[in-house]
C-alpha cells in the first residue's frame, strides 16, 4: 500500500466511532422489543423482597491462614490509605497491627466468598468466622 493511499483513508482515531446502520423495519422491531422486556407491574400487588434462603452450610467455620493473610493484608492497604479505623487506637501507627486489632475485635467489614467444586459458593462474614492468631489464639465463634 502507498503512502497516498494510506493518508486518503479514516482511521477515526480522533472522531467518534460510527455509529451501526440500521436496515429499513429494523427501527420498529427495536421499539417493539423495548417494551417487552420492561418488567410488568400489577396494581395492587406489593412486590415482596426475596431474603436469601439460609442453606445449611459445608465449608468449615474456621477461617483458613490463606483466608486471614489476604484479609489483613487488604485491610491494612485499606488503612494505610486512610480508610476510617473501626477500633479504637492506643497509640498503634501501624496499618498491618491496627488491621490484626479489627481482626481481633471482629470490626472487619469484609464478606469472604468461598466457591465450592460444583460452581456455586457460600459467602461468610468475617465476624460470622472463628480466627486463630498465629500465637494459637482463638478469636470470635461460636
Amino acid at each position: 500500500m502507498a503512502d497516498e493511499d494510506y493518508n486518503d483513508l479514516d482511521m477515526g482515531y480522533e472522531d467518534e466511532p460510527p455509529e451501526p446502520e440500521i436496515e429499513e423495519g429494523a427501527e420498529e422491531d427495536l421499539e417493539n422489543n423495548a417494551n417487552e422486556d420492561a418488567p410488568v407491574e400489577i396494581e395492587g400487588e406489593e412486590r415482596e423482597e426475596q431474603e436469601p434462603v439460609e442453606r445449611p452450610r459445608k465449608t468449615s467455620k474456621y477461617m483458613t491462614k490463606y483466608e486471614r493473610a489476604r484479609i489483613l493484608g487488604t485491610r491494612a492497604l485499606q488503612i494505610s490509605m486512610n480508610a476510617p479505623v473501626m477500633v479504637e487506637l492506643e497509640g498503634e501507627t501501624d496499618p498491618l497491627e491496627i488491621a490484626m486489632k479489627e481482626l481481633r475485635e471482629r470490626k472487619i467489614p469484609f464478606t469472604i466468598r468461598r466457591y465450592l467444586p460444583d460452581g456455586s459458593y457460600e459467602d461468610w462474614g468475617v465476624d460470622e468466622l472463628i480466627v486463630e492468631d498465629s500465637w494459637k489464639r482463638q478469636v470470635g465463634g461460636d
